[in-house]
């Protein structure tokens, strides 16, 4: 059947099963909205490009589907960068697709005009630019491939409007069932994985570090197994909060700058790290060598890049974690380490999380109220700070894609329109978005969609009149020079998300919180809770860059 290329992009990405698309028009993409207008996919108006990526991302990690997100040339396009690195920091799967001028004007500064595939190559998985109509819908279903198959990553296609106004032959397809060559055969090294289980063996102090690709790749049952057999704790990195029950007896809990003391200490005087699916990333990492001096170090991943790259590894097992996990569980005997379980306890006494109990409103408590009165039944997204630590310190998660914050960039201004992409990914969930006045206000108009859709996203806005996170190293590392860190304190939130026509309610006491969010928590719709707090409530504790538990702060 012959169709105009616009209507081709809606029946492919109907191919692949995509039921929600984030994003703006524009000239550029006219036709592709217009060929939408017939179509059962839901579209969520954006109020920016930005947040169109950011919904997508939310989206694809609260579901582990692609997030698809759209948006015309030129600015449009460069609008989606940020939301676009912030994906491929985080390994997410994203699919952007882009609006072009018509191939005739491509290189000759034609109206909204921007080489967008340039921009975007070191921050996509891949690109595409379709020049020939021949090609349009072998390259999205290509795209989708891309986007999910090994390590995730955001992917974007690039479509001039003459190939969207063109008349193509349309070939149903099977979705994104295309070929992709890996990096992985698929044949995980049985001489790395003896290795592995000869150094599992003679460990004596072994821990387990987890990372997001432990949720990316289905492996939360395989690592709960593989730790209660070979009875090893585990640590999570901030994209794998959720990959292993914080409230099981073998969790440690967040690690790194702001992990507690007594989950860095133990993995400081571990002698055998096993690192799965993470990156080694400079918040965890520390100074080189420090995290664990006298460990040795096994790593396993999908991408082979990332071994050895940012610390040096004794054995390194390229694989699905999922794959890898059962050959090492079934390989290896029952492993009583009464020693080591009881050094642990004994830490976890002397150096866990703590804060001040007393009548104030405080963010540690509002995070763990949140997670009380929700019963555990919630995803929480945060935007980026001490709000985004807070979360990662007090609340507890304990199932996979529960939480939904921006790790790798630190992309202030994330946290409402992602809260917003999971929460229409995942509508039998409710979503609350733990926010910082100097980040939410970066994009606080999502707000308006939230409104618009009907979106019940919880917004609880732990409010210090500041950027925090900078204050706080300010306090600490610049002798109390606060330079240009205070914010606004005339501005009202609560007032401001009902101008959106969201509820907003301002609470500076306990009391006021719990009746706020009981509230909140019980109606089917958008919510903005303001916090008052403490301008100088620090996030404790804390290793400053370059650190190692040694240099702890508080």
């Amino acid at each position: 059947m012959t169709l105009k290329g616009a209507q081709i992009v809606i029946e492919v990405l109907k191919e692949v099963g995509v039921d929600t698309i984030f994003g703006i028009p524009g000239g550029a993409v006219i036709p592709i909205y217009d060929a939408l207008y017939d179509s059962d996919i839901r579209h969520i108006l954006a109020t920016h490009e930005q947040m169109a990526a950011h919904m997508a991302d939310g989206y694809a990690r609260a579901t582990g589907r692609v997030g698809v997100c759209f948006a015309t040339s030129g600015p449009g396009s460069t609008n989606l960068v940020t939301g676009i690195a912030n994906a491929y920091m985080d390994s997410v799967p994203v699919v952007a697709i882009t609006g072009q001028v018509p191939t005739n004007l491509i290189g000759k500064d034609a109206f909204q005009e921007v080489d967008i595939t340039g921009i975007t190559m070191p921050i996509t998985k891949h690109n595409f630019i379709v020049k020939s109509p021949d090609k349009l819908a072998d390259t999205i279903r290509q795209a989708f491939a891309i986007a999910k198959s090994g390590r995730p990553g955001p992917v974007l296609v690039d479509i001039p409007k003459d190939i969207q106004n063109a008349d193509i032959e349309y070939v149903k397809g099977m979705g994104d069932s295309i070929d992709i060559k890996n990096n992985v055969n698929g044949i995980v090294s049985q001489k790395e994985l003896d290795k592995a289980i000869e150094l599992i063996l003679q460990s004596k102090k072994p821990v387990i570090f987890a990372g997001g690709g432990v949720i990316w790749g289905e492996a939360s049952a395989e690592l709960i197994e593989f730790a209660e057999k070979t009875n090893i704790p585990v640590a999570t990195s901030l994209m794998g909060l959720g990959c292993f029950p914080e409230d099981h007896p073998l969790s440690l809990g967040l690690i790194g700058m702001h992990g507690s003391r007594f989950a860095n200490l133990a993995v400081y005087k571990s002698d055998l790290v096993i690192a799965i699916g993470t990156r080694f990333s400079d918040r965890v990492a520390g100074k080189a060598g420090g995290l664990a001096p006298n460990a040795k170090i096994i790593h396993i991943d999908i991408d082979p890049a990332e071994l050895g790259k940012n610390v040096e590894v004794e054995v390194a097992v390229i694989g699905k974690v999922k794959e890898v996990l059962k050959l090492l569980t079934n390989k290896l005997p029952f492993i009583e380490r009464k020693e080591w379980l009881e050094e642990i306890s004994f830490l976890r006494e002397k150096h866990g999380l703590k804060y001040k109990k007393d009548e104030v409103l405080r963010p540690q408590w509002i995070v763990e109220k949140i997670q009380q009165l929700s019963s555990d039944d919630l995803i929480i997204a945060t935007e980026v700070g001490q709000n985004q630590m807070w979360a990662a310190q007090f609340y507890k998660f304990k199932q996979p894609r529960t939480f939904v914050t921006s790790g790798g960039l630190g992309t202030m201004g994330f946290g409402l329109p992602a809260a917003i992409g999971a929460q229409v990914g995942r509508p039998d969930k409710r979503v609350v978005n733990i926010a910082g006045d100097g980040s939410l206000r970066m994009n606080i108009h999502a707000l308006e969609t939230a409104a618009v859709y009907n979106i019940p996203v919880i917004t609880v806005l732990l409010n210090n009149q500041t950027l925090g996170m900078v204050r706080q190293w300010q306090n600490l590392l610049y002798d109390k020079r606060f330079s240009h860190t205070d914010l606004n304190a005339n501005l009202n939130f609560a007032k401001l998300a009902s101008d959106f026509g969201v509820e907003g309610i301002r609470a500076t006491t306990k009391e006021e919180f719990e009746k706020a969010f009981k509230k909140a928590y019980g109606e089917k719709r958008p919510f903005m809770i303001e916090c008052i707090i403490d301008k100088d409530e620090m996030v404790l504790p804390f290793i400053p860059a370059g650190g190692t538990v040694e240099n702890t702060i508080g």
